[in-house]
């Protein structure tokens, strides 16, 4: 291609770009709405602008299947898809809102965050958890990956959502043991997964990028006092368990009868160049185990 003709594509693409940006939201509501999945993606790459983007997945009525990845500098994370089953959400953002009723798998990685003030407990704050993952009443499998717990903990964290998340089975979750608020969120989820049957977790540890440590005060007094039943849940993992307290005490609280009696197998995989004998002779000699037939495998 000669230059001239480069830069008349170029000039060409431009031009396309700027159409598209500058139309109405309901004309191109209307036109992404008769495009196939594929053509609207190529459509929508006419315009970097996240809003088109946006308006590609609210008016594909037929999308099934939505994966973002690499991506920042989006301060709201809009996905209104009635269709969509499967999304895959790998990016930085500020705020996302998700209403996808049919979502069957879904894994978000939230890659960097700002660093929040802890936030009350209180009936009027927003709960981020509610807002993200309320609507999803059809998931089954659910990925939380990166800074995306801490996210959730930020603001009201209701003990029981609006909905239900009855055909959820499995979880896995990064999570921050140290931090009593992403410990009490992660409860809450499981609270509301009542056939939960796999667990899959990894340690977060923490670091001096983390900020000051939380305080086990009240929020600790909230997780020993409530009731947490999880009568389906089979399998548990722990990766990068280091023996820390505050790991050993979550584990510890898991094996427990009262929370899930169905338990099977835990599986830890050592992280810690220490010998851990001490570690689970503390963590299994304190308390009874769940059922006669639930092992503990250690790697």
């Amino acid at each position: 291609m000669s230059t001239h003709e480069e830069a008349k594509a170029k000039a060409t693409f431009a031009v396309s770009s700027d159409r598209l940006s500058s139309l109405p939201l309901e004309m191109k509501g209307k036109i992404l709405s008769h495009l196939t999945v594929q053509e609207g993606v190529r459509a929508s790459t006419l315009s970097s602008t996240w809003s088109d983007i946006q308006n590609l997945i609210c008016f594909c009525p037929v999308l099934t299947g939505l994966r973002l990845s690499s991506f920042e500098g989006i301060s709201c994370l809009n996905i209104q898809a009635p269709k969509l089953e499967y999304l895959d959400v790998d990016g930085a953002f500020e705020d996302i809102h998700l209403d996808a009723p049919n979502l069957e798998e879904a894994s978000i990685s939230l890659e960097k965050y700002e660093a929040y003030q802890s936030v009350p407990v209180a009936h009027d704050a927003k709960s981020y958890l509610n807002q993200s993952l309320g609507s999803l009443t059809d998931v089954k499998t659910l990925k939380i990956y990166g800074y995306f717990l801490t996210y959730l903990s930020k603001g009201c964290i209701l003990t029981k959502l609006p909905a239900v998340l009855d055909r959820l089975e499995n979880i896995h979750l990064t999570i921050c043991f140290w931090d009593p608020r992403e410990v009490l969120v992660a409860c809450s989820l499981f609270h509301n997964a009542p056939i939960l049957k796999v667990l899959e977790l990894r340690s977060f540890s923490w670091s001096e990028k983390s900020g000051p440590m939380s305080m086990w005060d009240q929020d600790q007094a909230s997780i020993e006092e409530g009731t947490l039943q999880m009568d389906h849940l089979v399998t548990v993992s722990v990766e990068d368990f280091l023996g820390l307290d505050y790991e050993v005490d979550f584990v510890r609280k898991l094996l427990r009868l009262s929370w899930a009696p169905a338990l099977e197998e835990a599986k830890i995989e050592w992280k810690c160049e220490i010998d851990c004998g001490m570690v689970f002779k503390k963590l299994l000699l304190a308390l009874p185990r769940v059922s006669p037939k639930a092992k503990v495998i250690v790697t």
